[in-house]
């Protein structure tokens, strides 16, 4: 079986974000590149089931090999990975306050400076459309043009990252920021910060942490 690290560890992170509280049952799925196309979780397969060789292997053509179906979203997975050629891991989750913004197709705004995290001042919330269809695909691919993450109305979060550790920490960050902006929302009207701000934070991401090591917040 190839790649079988990298299975057991996406299998991981799906039972981390699980434990985590930002994902629930068999919602969510995550993809991570490799050689010749990507490994992306199964359809309906329980995250505390899931075997290494569950994970689907697939081609940028959409072919796939293994025993199981992959994800029902493997399109806008597919997708990213051929527009995107930094992106190595892909994250979907139906956490909760990303969720609940959506459900108000809202976007998170800068009300904290860690959204530089996610590429620019705003996380975007895309228009809903049916899951798994090329349409939500589209406006996926569209809202991350210039960003790390973006919400789906009525629907949950998207995150990107150069891998999958990178990408799963800015999902658990992206939900932080969305948990800040619901809780302050529910006392007054938060103070957004300037773009011109956001744009200084993204360039001093650039240089944070040690000379030898890519901490998280440098993201793409």
């Amino acid at each position: 079986m190839k790649n079988e690290d990298i299975r057991k560890q996406m299998i991981a992170t799906c039972i981390f974000m699980n434990e985590r509280g930002i994902n629930q049952g068999t919602s969510g799925n995550i993809s991570v590149r490799v050689d010749g196309g990507f490994l992306i979780t199964p359809s309906g397969v329980p995250y505390d089931e899931m075997k290494p060789a569950d994970i689907v292997t697939m081609k940028l053509d959409a072919s796939h090999q293994g025993p199981r179906k992959p994800s029902t979203e493997w399109r806008f997975h597919r997708d990213i990975m051929e527009k995107k050629k930094e992106v190595g891991a892909v994250i979907h989750l139906h956490s909760m306050f990303c969720t609940s913004l959506s459900m108000l197709r809202r976007e998170i705004p800068a009300v904290h400076y860690m959204i530089a995290a996610a590429g620019g001042p705003t996380v975007p919330c895309v228009p809903y459309v049916t899951w798994g269809t090329q349409e939500l695909a589209d406006y996926i691919v569209g809202a991350l043009q210039d960003r790390h993450a973006c919400l789906l109305s009525n629907h949950g979060m998207v995150c990107i990252g150069p891998t999958l550790k990178k990408a799963a920490w800015l999902a658990v960050e992206i939900e932080t920021l969305a948990a800040q902006y619901w809780r302050a929302l529910q006392i007054g009207v938060p103070h957004i910060l300037p773009d011109d701000e956001i744009g200084r934070v993204m360039e001093k991401f650039k240089s944070y942490g040690q000379v030898k090591e890519k901490r998280a917040p440098s993201c793409c």
